[in-house]
């Protein structure tokens, strides 16, 4: 199973995170957007890129490798298995690692391995992943600051943490945001992405991302909302607004849990209710989603927008996209 990634859409969005997960979140599609739950569970490559680079708008999806082995015997989504994507289209994937705090030498050295055979600019953390006995770690724990310290020295400096909602059975408590605030003021060389805006704790994390300047919110699993919840969402894209301001919001599709087409296109349409906007003194504007869906996370991978919308503007998929959507 292919997964775990961001979208990147630089006419307007890049998608950060891909992931698989459970069918309760799965029925939170629009009803004409699902697909059978067996094509949902199992999906080839090609599958892949045509959901996010022909059918999806994305130009752009970054590959969060997240391991889980407690769960899964060859891993979630491992570095080697996302790999799979990032060879065959090389231009349209950022391939991001991973390390856990617990895994001491070993793992520091696996961390300069996946550097030098990826030169890797990111990574995704799970704070709350099962390994023995451990049912989690925090990032202000001293071994994750070993860990911070070398990625420094790397020059791995986008960090994306898993700060969301629990996944049975993992602890809610693990995927506490508080633990970030201490991280980021330590290591202000270093972004702090918390992946999924850390939900159901949107205040706490707004406070710190307020103070932190290196610490920004990933919306994957808070976009789906626009289809159940509109007021919610609209509520929490307005607290963003206010506190974290639109140049630290990225948008994510969380693919396969969800395809990025629709979240993209209802996002597009979104306006704010004016009640809201009278209240925060935000607008979400189309200069402001242009942003979040793609234009901030090209700027954290120094992605220039204009020279690689060009570089891939002739390959297959934007070849069939093109097609796709091509007015008859």
């Amino acid at each position: 199973m292919l997964s775990s990634a961001h979208n990147l859409i630089l006419r307007q969005s890049v998608d950060n995170m891909f992931h698989t997960g459970g069918k309760a979140r799965y029925v939170s599609h629009p009803r004409r957007r699902r697909r059978a739950l067996e094509e949902y569970e199992k999906y080839s490559p090609d599958r892949m890129a045509h959901d996010l680079f022909v059918k999806g708008y994305v130009d752009i999806g970054i590959l969060q490798s997240t391991y889980l082995k407690e769960f899964y015997f060859n891993g979630f989504n491992t570095i080697e298995q996302n790999s799979v994507m990032k060879r065959a289209h090389p231009d349209r994937f950022i391939l991001n690692g991973r390390w856990d705090a617990r895994d001491g030498e070993s793992g520091l050295e696996e961390l300069r391995r996946m550097k030098g055979e990826w030169d890797i600019k990111g990574v995704k953390l799970y704070t709350a992943e099962w390994i023995g006995n451990s049912k989690g770690y925090k990032l202000s724990d001293p071994d994750a600051y070993t860990y911070m310290e070398e990625c420094a020295k790397l020059g791995i400096t986008n960090l994306h943490v898993h700060k969301g909602p629990t996944v049975y059975p993992l602890n809610r408590d693990a995927f506490d945001v508080h633990d970030v605030d201490d991280a980021a003021t330590h290591f202000p060389e270093l972004t702090f992405i918390i992946e999924h805006i850390g939900l159901p704790r949107l205040e706490d994390f707004c406070w710190i991302a307020t103070q932190e300047s290196n610490v920004l919110g990933g919306l994957s699993v808070a976009m789906p909302f626009m289809h159940p919840r509109p007021r919610y969402f609209a509520e929490i894209m307005a607290n963003l607004l206010f506190w974290v301001g639109p140049d630290k919001i990225l948008f994510g599709s969380d693919y396969a849990l969800w395809e990025p087409k629709w979240l993209i296109e209802k996002f597009w349409a979104l306006e704010l209710p004016d009640d809201l906007k009278a209240e925060y003194g935000v607008d979400l504007t189309k200069e402001t989603k242009r942003k979040i869906l793609g234009l901030n996370a090209a700027r954290l991978y120094g992605i220039d927008p204009a020279e690689h919308l060009n570089k891939i503007s002739k390959d297959t998929l934007a070849q069939q996209a093109e097609k796709m959507y091509a007015v008859s």
